[in-house]
Order: structure tokens, then sequence, then C-alpha cells
């Protein structure tokens, strides 16, 4: 059982240390000041991430499923993707295959990481463990969320932009 945590939560960890690698290439990447923001901000929430599950690891490791009972911080995501879906990010963000790209990635790996923490929670049997689980999917639903409504604004106006209207 315990080598069962240990292993989700070391795949927790390097979900994150993936997310990082991605973002803080995409940042690089990016041509346009904005998208670069965005994916800086994605690419920092998840050094805060890898932070928090290295302090669990380490919890863990003590005190057993009492570790999962620490604080639990919901990062407001939707404030940020508020302030970064501007009007300057639809421009900067026009013809962007780039961008619509890195945002569809993000998405797949968002949605991967959820499902892998979802699946963990149904098969965890203590109630500490299953909720942990289950906070670390919401977690990442947070940032599929950003980005679905970012590719979404973003996908229309390439659409419109390309001719391919009405679609």
């Amino acid at each position: 059982m315990h080598d069962d945590i240990r292993e989700v939560l070391k795949k927790a960890y390097q979900i994150e240390v993936d997310g990082y690698t991605f973002y803080s290439m995409a940042a690089e990447r990016a041509e346009k000041p904005v998208v670069q923001e965005l994916f800086d901000k994605l690419a920092n929430d998840e050094v805060q991430h890898k932070a928090y599950l290295k302090s669990v690891i380490g919890s863990y490791e003590d005190k057993g499923a009492a570790a999962f009972t620490i604080a639990r911080r919901d990062p407001d995501l939707k404030a940020f993707t508020d302030t970064i879906y501007t009007e300057a990010f639809r421009e900067q963000a026009r013809d962007a295959d780039f961008e619509m790209g890195v945002l569809s990635i993000g998405m797949t790996l968002e949605t991967r990481a959820i499902q892998y923490f979802s699946n963990a929670a149904k098969a965890a049997r203590e109630t500490e463990v299953k909720e942990f689980y289950q906070f670390l999917a919401d977690w990442e639903k947070g940032h599929l969320d950003a980005l679905q409504k970012l590719y979404g604004g973003v996908r229309e106006d390439y659409w419109a932009e390309g001719g391919f209207s009405p679609f």
C-alpha cells in the first residue's frame, strides 16, 4: 500500500517536472510578449506545484497518511486567465500556429494528469489519500480550464482569419 502511494507521489512530481519543462520551452520559443507571459506563468505554477509536492513527499515519509491533511491551496487560475486573455493576447495570438499547437499539447498533458489522479483517487483506500489525489486532479483541472478558454478564443480567431468560417 505504501509503495502505491509513493509511486503516485513520484508520478505527481514527474507530471509537474514535465509541465514545467514544456511550458518553459514554450515561453522561450514564444515571440509575442503576452504569449510568453502566459507560458512563463504556467511554468511558474508548475514550480510551485513541485515545491508543494516535495513537502508532501517529505512529510509522508514521517507522518504517513496524516501528511495528506496539510493545508491545500487552490490556485485561482480563472483570475489569471481573465487578465491574460485580453484584446492584446487575441491580437498577438492571431495566425498562431505555434500558440494553437502549444495550447493543444498543454491541454493533452493536463487531461492526462487529471485522469491519472482521478483514477488514483478511485483506487485509494484511505480517505485522506483519496481526497488528496482528488485535490491534485482538481488542481490540474484549473490549468486545463484556463488552457481551454484560451484555446477556444484563439481557435475562433484562427479559423475566421483563415477563411474557414463558419467552422
